[in-house]
């Protein structure tokens, strides 16, 4: 398990690879995905600063009260600009902070 450093010293431990062997890689996306439907807004359909604020716990982030950390979490997704993360940006940015799941990605990418 992999830990990893973010902004103001929120460690980032990666339980994904172990993730990703114990549920199969078509598991592993069916979690991302309630992982995703856990932190929406419910009326948009989105990750929203306020959602991720509201259900910041389920993240271990009960404690954060700080803002931009959260909005910094959202920026480092949000590939199209919208402030809010969509269930795309959500999964990509999760490979992202995996360096893991990503190095995986690339050796099947280079064998396919």
């Amino acid at each position: 398990m992999a830990k990893k450093i973010l902004a103001d010293n929120v460690v980032f431990e990666d339980f994904f690879p172990a993730m990703v062997e114990k549920l199969g890689a078509d598991g592993f996306m069916k979690e991302l995905c309630k992982g995703f439907r856990l932190l929406t807004d419910c009326d948009k359909g989105l990750i929203t600063l306020e959602s991720l604020k509201k259900n910041s716990a389920v993240l271990g982030l009960e404690d954060v009260s700080d803002d931009e950390l959260l909005r910094c979490m959202i920026r480092e997704g949000d590939l199209d600009g919208d402030g809010c993360l969509n269930q795309m940006e959500f999964c990509v940015l999760v490979f992202r902070l995996s360096p893991h799941l990503m190095n995986r990605a690339r050796i099947l990418l280079h064998h396919h």
